[in-house]
């Protein structure tokens, strides 16, 4: 008996991995290429967080005692992205893809607070990081089982940063960093049987290096006499790599009974290799503590899993319920992204108004990993200056699938 195929992926994709380990974010599926025919998606995706945390009670940095077992306020913003995919069947053996996704990205800032531990005066520490991504895919099946696929991935990246306040030393440091590009490759292959919508399949992506100019901005306090004031050691635009990590992602799906199939995904990054390390920052710590500190980076690397079911209900309707477990990237992390990953559970549901098109929906609820916040500074010590619990954050998605 053949078990129809139920379109789980467009449900479970609508919210995918959104609030994940370090700065991932899109999960870099591959799925949107592995489907039958010629293939167009677009998605939209929402992230909602709640972030915050209490000042551990023995804080003195910078000489400041007051910030002691003071909140920190939800540090977190939330944030969107968009995402596509167009995939073309050029013949019975060959097919070319195009998938457009944010893969990675951060969007945190601290509230003004009285007690100046991360923010001085009406200015705060902040971070943003905005990637993208264009795949393009060309794909051969030398049957109806096995497609074998491989091809370049355009990425930009941007980002900001502000350090203020005696969490860093009471450096006052601005970083701009413009949109750069670089180039790396993806290969991978899947084995399929769709009599038993039976689908597995492995995705390598590789690193990619940035070379980007980084403007910076840093005053510090005068090394002689605190009371004068702080000491304007000048902007300088000095050019600095940041590679983004390499990832493998592997994903199953089986048919379990009639109208009904079990899915998977798993996912590794490297992001203990991961670093943005601005070359006057590095200078300038350096020559102050004798260590140069990252303005970013992780100590271990990120496992990732989601487990589900899907299940067409009519000609019309058909839904999703999935699990998800994130290992995060460390702890003590940064204390622009302190969470230790999360536990996730996800619902979709999917309206095919015709059989050539259809409308999906994803709620997706995280329950973020509790976490200990440490400055560039104590980065691989185990030092850090405040705690973070019981955070949680929603995911929204929106995608429309069309078959032509």
């Amino acid at each position: 008996m053949k078990i129809r195929i139920v379109a789980f992926s467009i449900i479970y994709l609508s919210t995918g991995q959104l609030y994940a380990a370090a700065i991932d974010r899109s999960g870099q599926s591959i799925l949107p290429f592995l489907q039958k025919g010629n293939y167009f998606e677009a998605g939209y995706s929402v992230l909602d967080p709640n972030v915050s945390g209490k000042i551990k009670p023995d804080f003195s940095k910078g000489g400041l005692t007051t910030a002691a077992n003071m909140e920190t306020g939800d540090i977190a913003n939330s944030y969107a992205f968009p995402s596509a995919a167009l995939k073309f069947q050029l013949t019975d053996h060959f097919s070319i893809g195009f998938l457009y996704d944010h893969p990675f990205g951060a969007d945190a800032g601290y509230p003004i607070k009285d007690y100046p531990a991360y923010t001085q005066g009406t200015e705060k520490s902040e971070s943003e990081v905005v990637t993208q991504s264009l795949s393009t895919i060309l794909g051969y099946q030398p049957n109806e089982h096995f497609n074998v696929y491989a091809g370049p991935v355009l990425q930009t990246t941007k980002g900001n940063s502000r350090l203020r306040g005696a969490g860093y030393n009471w450096i006052k440091y601005d970083m701009n960093a413009p949109e750069t590009d670089g180039v790396g490759w993806l290969a991978g292959f899947a084995y399929s049987i769709p009599e038993i919508a039976l689908q597995a399949a492995v995705t390598y992506r590789s690193e990619i290096d940035h070379d980007i100019d980084m403007t910076e901005s840093v005053q510090i306090l005068n090394p002689t006499n605190p009371a004068l004031g702080y000491v304007n050691l000048g902007t300088t635009t000095l050019e600095s790599t940041v590679t983004t990590p390499q990832s493998v992602n592997i994903d199953l799906q089986s048919g379990i009974m009639q109208d009904t199939v079990a899915f998977a995904n798993f996912r590794w990054v490297e992001w203990s290799k991961f670093r943005i390390s601005p070359e006057r920052l590095a200078q300038l710590t350096t020559q102050l503590t004798g260590k140069a500190v990252d303005l970013a980076a992780y100590s271990d690397d990120q496992y990732a899993a989601n487990i589900g079911i899907g299940r067409k209900f009519n000609t019309h309707w058909s839904g999703s319920v999935s699990l998800g477990w994130d290992s995060g990237a460390g702890n003590p992390v940064t204390t622009l992204g302190p969470t230790e990953g999360y536990w996730s559970i996800g619902l979709g549901a999917k309206y095919a108004p015709a059989p050539n098109y259809d409308i999906s929906l994803g709620l997706k609820y995280f329950m973020l990993g509790d976490a200990k916040a440490q400055s560039g500074f104590d980065f691989g010590t185990d030092n850090y200056d405040a705690i973070y619990k019981d955070n949680d954050a929603w995911g929204y998605g929106l995608k429309i699938g069309y078959r032509f």
